[in-house]
């Protein structure tokens, strides 16, 4: 498809670059180019953006952070639109509650929550995704989940055009599981319910999960975060770790010698790199532990 298919996004309130690489926009440092890609400044440019896709039958995705992708070396056809920069709206509403657009990153409303003097999102302080992103995956670390504090949802209905408030608690949210998974919907911001909390224990608790998020984790290494679902009987780090797995690489792609359920981007890896170690790890922890383990990671081949 050529780009002048595209320049009807122009007349949008937002930015469109064509041939946009992905791995700038992604955790991973890894991915080929978008055919066109979009950032909304408003919800309205983000409702005609998906309905000129749909009207001309051009495959659209969705991006927030991009801190739980990994992106084929070859980029994705079609619109990809990034809601992370473009919808960053964020205020509170009362009663303890935040309403933040999807594009907003969690840093930036954890550190929000706290300037209200508001507890329960110290949880979310150091996973670097988005609000629309830890809504759609049921984000969590540290006992903590994003559905403990989800108040409602903004979705935009790409069949009817259409944006409602869904109820978090009308939805079927489970670890690492959401109806937007599998709905079609896109999240276009979301409502928080917070308690009223002291700042300086909220600022010592996110200090803390944070010192222990860098004392544990691989952060040195672009990655997106844990590669693998918690299995139903133990932890996937630990089995992947007693299958003598730390090490393991493939091209620029490594299971981190840190933390087992990372793998990690030494600075050179493609996804066919990153594939075939996930691939690796998994045959040889179901030989061994005779567990399947689920990938969290997104992936857009």
């Amino acid at each position: 498809m050529s780009a002048e298919r595209f320049e009807a996004l122009k007349a949008l309130n937002g930015t469109l670059t064509f041939e946009e690489p992905l791995k700038g926009h992604t955790s991973f440092k890894i991915g080929g180019p978008a055919e066109a890609f979009f950032v909304p400044e408003t919800e309205e440019a983000l409702k005609k953006a998906v309905a000129f896709a749909k009207t001309n039958g051009i495959p659209c995705r969705i991006l927030g952070n991009g801190s739980n992708l990994l992106v084929s070396d070859d980029g994705v056809r079609g619109l990809v639109i990034m809601l992370s920069g473009g919808l960053t709206a964020l205020e509170t509403t009362g009663d303890g509650r935040i309403f933040s657009a999807a594009g907003v990153s969690l840093k930036r409303l954890c550190v929000f929550a706290l300037e209200q003097g508001l507890t329960g999102l110290e949880f979310a302080y150091g996973i670097p995704g988005s609000v629309g992103g830890a809504v759609y995956m049921n984000a969590g670390a540290y006992g903590g989940e994003i559905k403990t504090v989800l108040s409602s949802v903004r979705v935009l209905d790409p069949a009817t055009g259409e944006i409602t408030e869904l109820d978090a608690g009308d939805l079927d949210i489970s670890y690492r599981h959401t109806p937007f998974m599998t709905n079609g919907l896109i999240i276009t911001g979301a409502a928080f319910r917070l308690e009223a909390g002291d700042r300086t224990e909220i600022r010592a608790k996110m200090d803390e999960l944070l010192g222990r998020r860098k004392a544990s984790q691989p952060l040195t290494f672009p990655s997106a975060g844990s590669t693998f679902k918690r299995p139903k009987n133990g932890y996937a780090a630990a089995m992947i770790d007693e299958c003598g797995l730390k090490g393991f690489s493939v091209g620029g792609a490594e299971v981190s010698t840190k933390h087992a359920g990372f793998v990690v981007n030494k600075g050179d890896a493609t996804c066919k790199d990153v594939l075939a170690v996930i691939d690796g790890v998994r045959k040889t922890v179901l030989e061994q532990k005779e567990t399947v383990l689920e990938t969290e990671v997104e992936i857009w081949e």
